[in-house]
């Protein structure tokens, strides 16, 4: 089996004690010498500053690659530039572009009056700016708001024509979800990478309610497996065997990079990536 290329996303922290847990997150897994690592906007783009903060912090003190989350929501255009001006002033050159999700008790997206009308608007000005590389979301089942699958792979594809270089997907949990949707998106003419998204599974509650929310499937094996396992106290063996067992099929389809969602616990995607043969590098120094 060929070692897989990863990258990590991270999310902000909003207290002292998840500042160390980010930190501790990142010192588990940046020896596994990750391609880049993201760091996320809250919904309604409620952690701007602290994505900022965290970004900066990351950039400077840990060697990583580091890619900001930037979105379209409660911004003007040129507000949201302006944060992408202080990403690139910071050193960080790479940013995960997306519309966002409504804020909160708000059901749909309404774009700012003075904001950016959807992710395709927010691309084309980051990429006029060269200064950035651009990823974008993908949806290899149906986003929530979409009218077909048709119609995700059309806005896919009006992304990556105004300006991303490459395509991170929504996570899903068979195998076959993402080869059926990476070939229907090469039928459209979309020549961009397009990398898994892998969403360990840390807390099977909270997984089937985020889930259910965002379009994701649960195969009825999966849902069995837990229920199970839940009950018989090996769910960390079963979610580790579970996520391995993904990966291995994914690479072994041709998926040459995969993009875990730590959720700022690290233990088991790092024990997912050893398993793939993704291990820390040792050098002569270290063994001395």
């Amino acid at each position: 089996m060929t070692t897989p290329a990863v990258s990590f996303e991270f999310f902000p922290p909003k207290t002292l004690e998840a500042s160390f847990r980010l930190w501790d997150t990142v010192q588990v897994l940046a020896p596994l010498e990750p391609r880049f690592v993201s760091v996320t906007y809250g919904a309604g783009g409620t952690t701007r500053e602290l994505t900022r903060d965290a970004v900066a912090t990351l950039h400077k003190s840990s060697g990583l690659n580091v890619a900001a989350h930037l979105t379209c929501v409660d911004a003007s255009r040129s507000e949201t530039l302006a944060v992408a001006d202080s990403f690139a002033k910071a050193g960080v050159r790479e940013i995960v572009a997306l519309r966002g999700d409504p804020p909160k008790g708000a059901s749909n997206f309404e774009p700012h009056p003075e904001g950016f009308a959807d992710s395709c608007e927010l691309i084309s000005a980051l990429a006029d700016t060269g200064q950035f590389t651009i990823r974008v979301g993908a949806y290899p089942e149906k986003h929530p708001e979409a009218t077909d699958q048709t119609a995700d792979i059309d806005w896919l594809k009006r992304k990556i024509d105004a300006g991303a270089a490459e395509a991170i997907t929504q996570f899903f949990f068979e195998a076959e979800t993402f080869f059926r949707f990476r070939d229907a998106c090469a039928r459209a003419g979309i020549d961009a990478p397009i990398v898994p998204g892998i969403l360990p599974i840390e807390n099977w509650a909270g997984v089937r309610k985020f889930a259910r929310s965002c379009g994701t499937t649960l195969p009825g094996w999966l849902v069995d497996a837990f229920d199970k396992a839940t009950r018989d106290g090996r769910e960390d063996l079963l979610a580790t065997a579970v996520a391995t067992e993904l990966c291995s099929d994914l690479i072994d389809g041709g998926a040459e990079h995969l993009h875990f969602y730590t959720l700022n616990r690290p233990e088991l995607t790092r024990d997912v990536c050893h398993a793939l043969g993704v291990t820390p590098k040792v050098s002569l120094r270290d063994v001395a």
